[in-house]
């Protein structure tokens, strides 16, 4: 979790708070210690953008998850013939 942290320049708090909120929910190893996957990291990454820019964590969540659709979308969209 500390390297985790590190890496993305936050608190171990913050990545917590995340993991408590159910924004990224990491795996646990068998000792209970969270496991960060890089995109996990990375969605860690663009909800701290957004908090540092002033939403809340309920709108960079949605903000998140909606970036998200909007690239599926058009990546089904450019692979119609």
């Amino acid at each position: 979790m500390g390297q985790a942290a590190e890496l993305l320049g936050v608190q171990v708090a913050f990545l917590r708070s995340l993991d408590t909120a159910g924004v990224v929910e990491p795996a646990r190893s068998s000792g209970g210690h969270r496991r960060w996957s890089r995109a996990q990291l990375t969605v860690a990454a663009r909800i701290r953008l957004l908090l540092d820019d002033g939403h809340p964590l309920v709108s960079a969540e949605l903000i998140v998850s909606l970036q998200d659709d909007v690239t599926a979308l058009r990546s089904r969209v450019d692979d119609q013939p």
